[in-house]
């Protein structure tokens, strides 16, 4: 595969982190498209193992076709991964014009140039199991979308308007991995699940006193993004194009993210209270863990769980890091990076 080039959107987050790592390994020469106004790429594309010197950087915004069209012309890609995005659901609701912006009409932008360029190109489009809203789990490729937030619309109105028909009536060969939700120790610290796993390394440092949460209750599948860019790359290789769900099958709760990081750390949560009184007690009884109206959703998506029968069939992927094994990851690389610094 040295001879193959791809060319990454969202290079910088978490998914674009792990995939450059993946597809380098592969023997890929790998670009990546990046926000003039982002920080220094090189300094955000975390735990790369080879040389950063190794991926090409090209300038361009998802807002802006000519740019586009510029990195397409300049990395000449034989794959694209399409992860960039606004891409918390939280924010959606406060943006909602920068959301639909980004997370629909610039995929139509990106498509639209990608096929001036190279009509061969092979594409991969990150969906979302947002756009399943509240359809009842298990979700899979044939559920219904019903989305409840402006992400999980936008990200819709991408897939119809632009990934299907690119696909069905223009030949693209669009593949949309609808990933259910994948975490590692590099995601955003105002994720919640990073929230999590930092501030319980803070408390147990004794750097912090306590944190708030919103929602406990609301359930999610969650992986490890490591494991799913995996997927990506094995849609783009396949015969064919389709749309393909990832995910792990299991399900938790917020609470049980909670816990079971707690537990990494030796720690002891004992709740107490109802609604919006209740909060989290350490061994002591002293308070640790309030609930903040202000983290909750206008409309909450309360449980996800996806069935990734399909990709297993036909890719031949399969999850290889367990819950358990995420939350455990995490809570040890906030804990130790946290403790070198105090």
């Amino acid at each position: 595969m040295a001879d193959k080039r791809a060319l990454i959107t969202g290079i910088t987050g978490q998914d674009g982190s792990y995939l450059a790592e993946h597809l380098l390994n592969l023997g890929y020469e790998v670009w990546g498209l990046v926000r003039r106004t982002s920080l220094d790429p090189m300094m955000r594309i975390d735990g790369l193992v080879h040389p950063r010197r190794r991926i090409h950087i090209v300038y361009g915004n998802l807002r802006d076709g000519a740019s586009l069209r510029s990195a397409l012309e300049q990395s000449q890609p034989h794959e694209i991964y399409n992860l960039a995005a606004q891409s918390d659901v939280g924010i959606s609701f406060k943006c909602p014009d920068e959301t639909m912006e980004v997370n629909y009409l610039g995929v139509g932008r990106l498509l639209h140039e990608a096929m001036h360029v190279n009509p061969q190109v092979r594409i991969y489009h990150a969906s979302t199991s947002e756009m399943f809203g509240k359809t009842p789990p298990p979700q899979n490729e044939h559920s219904p979308f019903a989305p409840v937030s402006p992400y999980g619309e936008a990200k819709l109105l991408a897939y119809e308007h632009f990934v299907k028909p690119y696909r069905d009536k223009h030949g693209l060969f669009m593949c949309s991995g609808i990933l259910f939700n994948h975490e590692s120790p590099r995601r955003g610290e105002h994720f919640v699940t990073r929230k999590i796993s930092m501030s319980l390394a803070k408390l147990k440092l004794g750097l912090q006193d306590d944190f708030s949460l919103g929602n406990l209750r609301a359930v999610r599948d969650w992986g490890f993004a490591g494991d799913y860019v995996k997927a990506m790359h094995l849609m783009l290789q396949h015969e064919k194009p389709d749309d393909y769900v990832i995910a792990t099958g299991t399900s938790h709760s917020v609470r049980d993210f909670v816990e079971t990081a707690a537990k990494v750390l030796e720690m002891d949560v004992r709740w107490t209270g109802a609604g919006f009184e209740e909060v989290g007690l350490d061994r002591n009884g002293k308070v640790i863990i309030r609930i903040d109206e202000e983290f909750y959703r206008p409309v909450e998506v309360q449980s996800l769980r996806g069935d990734a029968s399909k990709a297993r069939r036909q890719l031949g992927w399969s999850p290889q890091v367990s819950f358990a094994g995420l939350v455990d990851m995490m809570v040890k690389n906030d804990f130790e990076r946290l403790a070198r610094r105090s």
